[in-house]
């Protein structure tokens, strides 16, 4: 048993240095969010986890949650680059398939198409009358 709860703490320490790696690694990228490791207790199964007092049997991540909050806006002397203050994604399109992204550098490729650094076009709508 105390050899399960002793690995259970590597397990999930490991993780979080996988997620404070990326973290670091990712800190000057634009539009990056941070992830934070979130951690549980595991409880022992058997006789010893009855009752109010369960006896512990380790610790495991439970979730690792992203960071969505507003972050640093910068401005620059690229008249395409944007940014959202607040809630909100820019709707990037892939080679069909729906990305959904908070950089907000762009711009155009060889067919006049708006475009992020991965080449995929920002969705627009049309506009109407009332705008």
């Amino acid at each position: 048993m105390a050899f399960n709860t002793g690995l259970s703490g590597l397990r999930a320490a490991s993780v979080d240095l996988d997620v404070t790696g990326n973290n670091i690694a990712n800190a000057s990228t634009v539009g990056f969010k941070s992830s934070k490791v979130q951690f549980g207790d595991l409880y022992a199964s058997g006789f010893l986890s009855a009752g109010t007092n369960p006896i512990g049997d380790g610790v495991r991540v439970q979730d690792v949650k992203q960071s969505f909050g507003q972050g640093n806006i910068s401005f620059t002397d690229n008249g395409l680059d944007m940014a959202i203050s607040g809630d909100g994604f820019f709707i990037l399109n892939n080679g069909g398939e729906i990305r959904y992204s908070r950089a907000g550098q762009f711009g155009i490729d060889k067919e006049g198409y708006v475009v992020n650094n991965q080449n995929m076009r920002v969705q627009s709508y049309t506009a109407d009358d009332d705008g």
